[in-house]
């Protein structure tokens, strides 16, 4: 009889009961916390980033901004400034210039005269010579973006880009699973300034 009562007792008891609970909801409420902060860092970080590279892609259209030593200065300036948001991160700089702004926003392909309607630059056939192209990058070769590495000459468009690569604050990988580390990523397309005339693209033929 007395076991009986125990038993009962027991079951009714419910001292202990809110540890129980809280182990349960404790790994959805950390995980939901560690994923709230990352996302929050991640998008600070971006927008602090593109801040840096605005400033940085105006500075780099000036006339001085041609030099690569100029070039290589902006660069690290936009590395330190990266380095102060994640002292850990690694950061990628790239420069890709077109004639035209709605180039650049299209990373259309260069000009040229699709002889045969296949939409491709094709080159000779026999005795007809390949099909005639604008080389407004200078490479000697049709690009189907058109896009060339550099900062490109007066009145060219730049994109600047920055990616920055980092290890992630909190270790939501570890809870959810996923890559520990992240990346976040900026640029600005701005004209150079026209210091100059602009170049004018020599016509070749595919080959």
């Amino acid at each position: 009889m007395t076991r009986r009562h125990s038993l009962r007792r027991l079951a009714r008891d419910r001292r202990g009961a809110t540890i129980i609970e809280f182990a349960i909801v404790a790994p959805v409420l950390c995980a939901l916390l560690f994923g709230a902060l990352d996302i929050a860092h991640t998008l600070y970080l971006r927008a602090a980033l593109q801040g840096v590279v605005q400033k940085v892609g105006r500075d780099s259209t000036l006339e001085t901004g041609l030099a690569e030593n100029t070039q290589a200065s902006l660069d690290a300036k936009v590395t330190a400034q990266a380095r102060l948001l994640h002292n850990n991160s690694t950061v990628t700089i790239s420069r890709k210039w077109y004639r035209t702004f709605s180039n650049a926003a299209k990373a259309q392909f260069e000009p040229f005269t699709d002889t045969n309607g296949n939409g491709l630059c094709d080159g000779p056939q026999g005795a007809t010579p390949g099909e005639p192209y604008e080389d407004n990058n200078g490479n000697g070769k049709w690009d189907a973006d058109g896009v060339n590495a550099g900062q490109g000459g007066a009145k060219d468009a730049v994109i600047y880009t920055v990616t920055v690569s980092y290890p992630r604050i909190f270790p939501i990988d570890k809870i959810i699973g996923g890559s520990p580390t992240t990346s976040v990523t900026a640029s600005t397309v701005l004209r150079n300034q026209p210091y100059g005339d602009q170049g004018s693209p020599t016509v070749r033929n595919c080959t």
